[in-house]
């Protein structure tokens, strides 16, 4: 998710006094109001953000704590009614010179000609126009990243996570499927941040993030793990064992020949993948260990296996 500047939003830069954010707002309050864009969607969207950069930026426990803690850090402690808790556009625009009445002539057309226009000064910023039918904004999605291990994705897992939301720790239990690889990501309807004004809450993504493992190596639903053998078994061929993410063992035969660093491939010893219900493969890396000393007989039969070219 993007983070939201709200100096950006008001066209200030972080040292911006408090007449300048309260300029600054006038200016874009006048300029993006609904009476005067006409039912342009995208200037009342513009309305609701620099409201909103205004009532963090001129609250000095708000400014500090989102000049401190960033953007994410913010938005976990504070929700949308946080926000907009005892600020009071009736005394903000009495400020900008208008009082209740000219700020409703002046904008709305006034209140006697029949329009469903109602500005609450001291209620709720945005239940103050209304074209008949107030319009629910959902509020913001979150994405909640869980490390999970290979056994977690091999079999599927019930997991209690922690949410912080308006300043509360929330639990939440969560099933998870099998087969949640790295990325892969699970919604959980209404969930996510409240929505402002009585609107729909957004949604929660649990997405996974696969823990290391001493012996596997993870890529998507594939699986890579490395085995030594000796010069001898990679020249003459051999046999060994390899094992799998569920606990068994495989016979893998090695050829005559057998190159360092050859990979070789068991179909379907990998992890599960969520909705297909196929799995991925296991890689066996081959490494051919060679000596680093040898003794006088070996080195003598090595020499003897020069001779012969080879």
């Amino acid at each position: 998710m993007s983070e939201t500047d709200y100096y950006k939003i008001l066209g200030l830069d972080r040292n911006a006094s408090d007449s300048d954010i309260k300029k600054a707002y006038r200016k874009l309050a006048l300029k993006y109001h609904p009476d005067r864009t006409k039912g342009d969607k995208s200037a009342e969207e513009m309305f609701k953000k620099v409201s909103e950069a205004y009532a963090v930026l001129s609250d000095k426990e708000k400014r500090q704590h989102y000049d401190t803690f960033g953007a994410s850090n913010f938005r976990q402690r504070y929700s949308q009614e946080d926000i907009f808790k005892s600020f009071n556009f009736g005394d903000i625009f009495r400020e900008f010179g208008f009082d209740n009445g000219s700020f409703a002539n002046l904008f709305m057309g006034g209140r006697g000609r029949g329009r469903k226009y109602a500005f609450g000064f001291g209620r709720e910023p945005f239940s103050a126009y209304e074209t008949g039918q107030r319009a629910q904004v959902k509020g913001s999605d979150l994405v909640y990243e869980l490390p999970l291990t290979l056994q977690e994705v091999l079999h599927g897992t019930t997991k209690i996570i922690a949410l912080e939301q308006a300043g509360r720790q929330q639990k939440t239990s969560v099933k998870i499927p099998k087969g949640m690889a790295t990325g892969k990501k699970l919604r959980l309807a209404g969930k996510g941040q409240p929505g402002p004004f009585g609107g729909p809450p957004g949604d929660l993504y649990i997405q996974a993030k696969v823990l290391d493992d001493p012996l596997f190596r993870v890529e998507g639903h594939d699986l890579y793990i490395d085995r030594e053998i000796k010069l001898t078994e990679a020249l003459l061929g051999t046999q060994i064992q390899i094992p799998t993410v569920d606990g068994k063992n495989l016979n893998l035969k090695i050829t005559a020949g057998t190159q360092h660093q050859t990979k070789m491939r068991m179909k379907g010893y990998g992890l599960p993948e969520v909705k297909k219900g196929q799995k991925g493969d296991l890689y066996a890396r081959i490494l051919v260990k060679m000596p680093k000393r040898m003794n006088k007989k070996q080195k003598s039969l090595i020499q003897e296996l020069s001779e012969t070219g080879l």
